[in-house]
Formats: structure tokens, C-alpha cells, sequence
């Protein structure tokens, strides 16, 4: 009898070591895990956040689009989600990467898609990239692409390239949007006929460029042009521009 309740109190004192040893483990667990995660998460609000390379959104609509969760307005759980998890897509923004400056500020870097121009389609747009891939489509129109107008494409599918018989047409608008934006001309359309000339609209000003494989000098008088001349609807005929050129057709647009 002495030997079997030895026995007993041997295992129950074993069991309840087991036990010491797993809430010890626990504790641990508690003490140098949890508790310091929660006090990181705690100290870590986000109060600051810095935003870099967005031209077509301003810094707050930046951020309501980026910061749509409740845990986003901690900067560690903000900077993981957009590290490790899934995020949702942002118009015209190919990616945004997110970096922690300290505990309570974050830099958004914004890779903006690279758009070349607009076409409209079905009272939406369409918008495109240097090879006439789609990128984007919408129902604003963006100020600050051109809108190109009279040309035909076969079909329009998000992500594809636009299907024309006219290959070399992506060409000829990478060179106007390039000069456009180089000499920050407001240019509203830009205009094909038939026959692949162009026509620029800027403002109430109509400017007849024709059918070249470049448009340089053209596009860089027209900065000196544009300035001078009357505020009304005019057309300048700049067909047969040369450079060093110095009277320049204008007549009245009907």
C-alpha cells in the first residue's frame, strides 16, 4: 500500500510540474513576445505622412486612397499590409510603396502609370501608353493628357494594345506629347484626318501641322506663338514651317 501511493504522489507530482513548466513557458511566451508587440503597436500611431512622386492626385486624396483600413492608422500594421498583403488598385497608379521614417511617420512613394494620350469610347476614356497599350480607363478626362481625335481602331481591350492598321500612329503622338509637355503647351487634342495630318487645339486656337515623321521646330515656335497671339478663334497654318521661318499664316476660324 505505502509503495502504491508513493507512486501516485510521484505522478501527481510530476503532472503538476508539467503543468509549472507549461505556464512558466506561457509566461515567457507573455513576457518577452506579446507584451512588447503590444507595446510596439501601441507606440507606433501613425501622426505623419509624407508623400512623394503623385502629379494627378494631391497629397490628401493620396492618402484616402491609400490609408482605407482602420488598423492603417498604425504605421507598423500600415507598412506590412502594404509590404506582405493584398492592396487595392489605384487609378492611373502602378504601384505605391510604403517606408517607415520612424514609428509614427511614413513616406508614400507613388510609380504613376505613364500615359501618352485619351481616346473616348462608349461616353468614357480610354487612356493609353507610349506602345497604345491601354492602361486606364475612366470617366474623367485628365487636364493634362492630350485627347486624340479621328482615328479608328478595331477593338479596345483594358491592358491590350489598341488595334490599328496604323502601327506607325504611336510613333508620330509619343513625339507631340514629348515636345508638348517639353514646351509646356496647353494642348487640349490632338487631331488625325484621313491622310495622317495633324491639327492641334489649344483653346480657341486651331494649329494645321500636316504629315511630318517629326514635329521639333514646329512645336518649339509655336511656344514662342502661342503667347502673342489675338485672343480669338484663330488658325495658324504651319504646314509648311521651316525652321527660321518668320511670317506664320493665321486666319480667322470659322
Amino acid at each position: 500500500m505505502q509503495k502504491r501511493g508513493s507512486m501516485r504522489e510521484k505522478r501527481q507530482k510530476k503532472k503538476k510540474n508539467g503543468i509549472l513548466l507549461r505556464l512558466s513557458k506561457i509566461l515567457k511566451f507573455c513576457l518577452f513576445i506579446i507584451i512588447p508587440t503590444l507595446v510596439l503597436l501601441f507606440i507606433s500611431r501613425l501622426e505623419t505622412v509624407i508623400v512623394e512622386g503623385s502629379n494627378r492626385y494631391t497629397s490628401e486624396e493620396l492618402q484616402k486612397k491609400v490609408l482605407t483600413k482602420k488598423t492603417d492608422e498604425n504605421t507598423l500594421l500600415l507598412y506590412l499590409r502594404y509590404k506582405y498583403g493584398e492592396t487595392e488598385s489605384i487609378p492611373f497608379i502602378e504601384r505605391v510603396d510604403i517606408e517607415m521614417e520612424n514609428l509614427n511617420t511614413v513616406r508614400i512613394q507613388v510609380y504613376e502609370k505613364v500615359i501618352t494620350g485619351c481616346i473616348e469610347y462608349m461616353g468614357g476614356y480610354m487612356y493609353f501608353d507610349k506602345d497604345g497599350v491601354i492602361v486606364e480607363s475612366s470617366d474623367k478626362k485628365l487636364d493634362q493628357v492630350p485627347f486624340i481625335t479621328g482615328l479608328s481602331f478595331n477593338k479596345m481591350v483594358l491592358y491590350e494594345k489598341l488595334d490599328t492598321q496604323k502601327e506607325e500612329i504611336f510613333d508620330v503622338i509619343l513625339n507631340l506629347t514629348q515636345l508638348i509637355k517639353k514646351y509646356e503647351l496647353d494642348v487640349e487634342t490632338i487631331q488625325f484626318n484621313s491622310d495622317m495630318e495633324v491639327t492641334l487645339y489649344c483653346g480657341d486656337i486651331q494649329v494645321l501641322l500636316g504629315k511630318r515623321n517629326t514635329y521639333d521646330e514646329q512645336i518649339a515656335e509655336l511656344k514662342n506663338l502661342l503667347p502673342k497671339a489675338p485672343k480669338e478663334k484663330l488658325t495658324l497654318d504651319m504646314k509648311n514651317f521651316t525652321e527660321g521661318q518668320k511670317r506664320i499664316i493665321a486666319k480667322p476660324r470659322k
